[in-house]
Parts: C-alpha cells; structure tokens; sequence
C-alpha cells in the first residue's frame, strides 16, 4: 500500500507564511470594501488561496488559474473591478516563472487566464474602465512576475551551474596531478631500472669473470657462482617492480620527474665503464657532435644503456658494436650484438623475444615521446637497437588522462555557457517586455485618464444649470468634453423629442463608481437634466 507523500516541514512553513501574506492582504480589502459579502469576498478567497498555494508546487499553473478566478469573479462587483487578489495573482505568476523552466506552458496558462477575463467582461457587459482593467492591469500582474521569476531562475541556475563547473574544474585538477604524481613515479622508476640495471648487470660480469680465475678454490667459486645469482635476481626483482609501477598504456613525457634532468653523465663515461668491466665494445662517433638539448642527450644515453644491458643479459660473451652519426637535423644511435658463442636459431630467436620486454618498451615510450623512432629486430643472428633522435623535440607532451580530464572540463563550460546565454536571455526579456507593455498600455491608459478626468461636472456646477438657457450662457459652467462610455442603460434611456443628450461623470475617480450627468440640448439650448446614481442605476431628474 503506497503511504501519501508528506512534505518537508520547511515546504509547509513556507507555504504557511505565503498563504498569511495573501490572506492578510485579501482581509484588508475586504475590510476597505465595506458592503463586501463575507462569504463571497472572504471566506471563498481564503480557502482558494489555501488550495492554490500548497498546489503551486505540484501544479503552478492550475494554482495561476484558480487565483485568475478571484480576479475575474471581481469584475462582477458594480463598485469597483479592483482588488486585493491581483496581487496574490501576481505572487503565484512569479513561483510559475521560478518552479517551470520551459515557457510554452506556462505561456499558454498565462492566455487562458486572459481569455477568461475577457470573457468575463463581456458577459458582464462591464464599463470600459473594467475592461481597461481586465486588459492592463491583469495580464501586467501575469506577464510581469513570470517573467522576473524566470530570471530570478535563470540566475540560480547560472549560479549553480558556476559552481559546478568549478568543482568539475577542481576534480579534473586533481585528477591530473595524481596521474602527473604516478607517472613521474613510474618515470623514477624507468630510471633506477635503467641505471642500476645497468650497474648490476656489470657486476655480474665481472663476477662471471673472476669466477674463471684458476686461482680461487672451488668454494670461491660457488661464492661467485652464487653471488651472481642474487644480482641476476635483483635485476629480475627491479625489472618486475618497474612493471607495477608503471601503469598500462602511459609512458614518460618532458617536464615530468628525472627524465627532463639535465643529463650528469656522458655516452663516453658508459662506454668506458663498459670496456673496464671486460665488455668487448667497440664504438665510434662520426659528424660533428652538436649541442643537444638536455632531453635529447637523455633519451641517447638511455637507447645505449638499455641496449647494452640487453646484451649483457642475453648474451653476456658476445661482441657490442656502437655506432653515432650526428647529422644537421638529427642523431642516429645503432647498437649490435653479435650471436652468443654457441647460441642455435633457436636461442637467438629466444633473445629477440625477451628483449622486447619493460625495458624496450620504455625506451620506445622515451623516443616517441621525443618525436623520435625506435626499431629493435634481430640482426645476422644477434640482435640490433637503432634510435633517430630529432635534435629539437616536440612541444612538451600533455600527460596521460589529461585530454580526458579536458575534455570534460571542456564539456563542464560549454554547459555553463549555455545557461549563461539561456540567463541573459531571460533577463533581456525581464526587462524588456515592461518597455513593450509600456508602449501600448501607457498611452492607452494615459487617453483613458483623460477623457475621465476631463469629462467631470462637480455636483455644484450641475445645480447652476438652468433649463431654458442657451448653451453659450452656459459654457463656463460646462467641462472641456463629455463622458465617452456611459453604460447601456443610461444610453438606451428615453430622452426628449429631437433632443441630443451628453454624458459627464460627476467625480475624478477612476476606478470607483460616480454618478452620472446626462444633458440633453435641442437647438443648442438645454432641454433636460436627469442624474444616474451609481448605487442603484437609478434615474433622477433634475
């Protein structure tokens, strides 16, 4: 069995303090409209509030069409077609403009309820200040407010949205300088394998030498035999925690850990302690040597590191040949080793497998990064490394998950721009629709005014006015112009034979009912008075 929702307690002290307002407002004019009915004009309008407001959050637009109601059940009151609910009318537009984010709904409630005052007014056969009333003043109270609450929603959601782009933006952030942290820990790592890989394997060698010396003992020999056997697992141990260290498919990019350092030792001095370790070497070096950026002298010193220590693991008794030819624009490094003495098709075919191991892969990584080409395959049955080094690297490569975390980040602002242009949209229209209301209300409101205004014969004047007296006798007494829209009663009402009779409202109150003057002038002299009091519609001659 579903429960029903209860709202949060907060919704309900909102809403409770909204509906106060509102109704305080509605009891004041009920209080100011004197002969109001209780029912009608108090009691119906507070529970409509009570039913309109809560449903607001649900249902906006049926809570704007229920309160429309009260406005256009106030278009049937003789005294006056203004009231308290156009303001509450006003409050429930407003939460429609903020709880709605399209606008063709809420567009199409705000003309239903138009189209309902309308109608209403043409029922009622109202006066024409109630129908200036119904087509200014009410869809101002519709229009207006929808449109300041979809801009105050357009601004919170700018607001929100900037706040999270600048958390995406904070995200990403971290995200890349964690993967800038564990690749700069592979890069160390790439690099302790590289050199003391490179150290062990010639303390092995040199230990397989020493243990060839007819002059140790047989225990000697197991030592050395033994000794040589933990380094080749140290290297072994190295090799496997180079592996987990760096993670699957990123590689080392300049800038980034040890591997941008400016380079502390030289091709020569490797070479050297090579050769003075009993590594039959043999290199040379043709072209002019160039100054080489720090990183390109980096990554040659490291092809010709690993390529050695490959050899000496794989073929500890072969011959290495080093060949660098500098040319203008790049370096090329080639290093061979020749087939282990004894070694078949088979074996080599086994150190070409090997070689392709965290080693190479690596060094592949270090020269492509440097805009560079590696080619490693085995050669007149040993096997051959040749790096091309460009002397001038490309740009400095962006690390891994980088274009990810960008492109995100880059997803996170194009949306945030998008809300951004949605905002100033909907605060051109928040401000601009008043300047176009304006320039068809204001002038229709201002001629209204004044054909009211000006069309007033106080009651003191009407008593001077004698019938039997010619017009002219009569002019100081008479306003600049008549009133333009007595009610259909007043016009409809019997006048003397061959008689033309003007209308003058007797007060300057535009919205409440005045009395009415009706005079009536046969060859320009004053036939007739007659009054219309507002309260009754009643005729009174004069």
């Amino acid at each position: 069995m579903r429960h029903p929702r209860i709202p949060p307690v907060r919704f309900v002290l909102i809403d409770g303090a909204l509906w106060g307002v509102l109704a305080a407002a509605t009891g004041y004019g009920f209080r100011d409209a004197g002969g109001a009915s209780l029912v009608m004009d108090l009691l119906l309008p507070l529970t409509v509030l009570a039913v309109a407001v809560p449903l607001s959050r649900t249902r906006p637009g049926v809570a704007v069409l229920l309160v429309n109601g009260l406005c256009a059940l106030g278009l049937a009151d003789a005294a006056t077609p203004a009231n308290a609910h156009v303001l509450s009318l006003a409050m429930l537009s407003c939460l429609l403009g903020v709880r709605v984010a399209r606008g063709r709904g809420p567009l199409l409630v705000l003309a239903s309820c138009l189209a309902v005052d309308i109608a209403a007014c043409a029922v009622l056969r109202v006066p024409a200040v109630w129908w200036f009333y119904a087509l200014t003043v009410l869809p101002t109270a519709l229009l207006l407010p929808w449109l300041a609450g979809r801009h105050w929603r357009g601004r919170r959601e700018l607001v929100r949205e900037g706040w999270r782009l600048a958390r995406s933006l904070q995200e990403r952030q971290h995200l890349v300088a964690e993967r800038a942290r564990l690749t700069e820990r592979a890069d160390i790592a790439a690099d302790m394998h590289d050199s003391l890989g490179h150290a062990l394997s010639l303390v092995a060698l040199r230990a397989g030498a020493l243990e060839l010396s007819p002059d140790l003992t047989e225990g000697d020999r197991a030592d050395l035999a033994e000794l040589r056997g933990t380094i080749a697992d140290a290297v072994e141990q190295l090799r496997e925690t180079v592996a987990v260290l760096h993670e699957p498919g990123t590689g080392p990019y300049p800038g980034t850990g040890p591997s941008g350092l400016p380079v502390k030792d030289t091709v020569e001095d490797l070479l050297s302690r090579a050769v003075a370790s009993g590594v039959p070497v043999r290199w040379e070096r043709r072209g002019a040597v160039p100054v080489l950026p720090p990183m390109v002298e980096r990554g040659m010193y490291r092809v010709v590191q690993e390529a050695l220590t490959n050899a000496l693991k794989h073929a500890p008794d072969s011959k290495v040949s080093v060949a660098i030819d500098h040319e203008p624009d790049r370096t090329r490094v080639t290093v061979v080793n020749a087939a282990a003495p004894g070694a078949g098709a088979g074996q080599s075919g086994g150190q070409a497998a090997d070689m392709g191991g965290r080693g190479l892969t690596g060094l592949r990584e270090r020269v492509t990064v440097l805009g560079g080409t590696l080619r490693t395959g085995p050669h007149r049955g040993g096997f051959r490394v040749t790096a091309v080094l460009p002397h001038r690297p490309p740009a400095q490569a962006t690390p891994p998950g980088t274009d990810t975390a960008v492109g995100s980040a880059q997803e996170a602002t194009e949306r945030h721009a998008a809300v951004r242009r949605s905002a100033r949209r909907r605060s051109i229209a928040a401000f601009a629709a008043p300047v176009v209301a304006a320039a068809f209300f204001v002038p229709a409101a201002v001629y209204l005014a004044w054909q009211l205004t000006t069309g007033v014969l106080t009651p003191a004047r009407f008593d001077e006015l004698e019938p039997g007296r010619s017009r002219t006798e009569l002019t100081h007494l008479l306003p600049g112009g008549a009133f333009p829209y007595p009610p259909d009663h007043a016009r409809s009402a019997p006048r003397p034979p061959g008689a033309a009779c003007e209308f003058y409202r007797s007060g300057r109150d535009l919205f409440d009912q005045v009395d009415l003057y009706r005079l009536c002038w046969t060859d320009g002299r004053l036939v007739a008075k007659d009054t219309w009091e507002a309260t009754d519609s009643g005729r009174t001659s004069g």
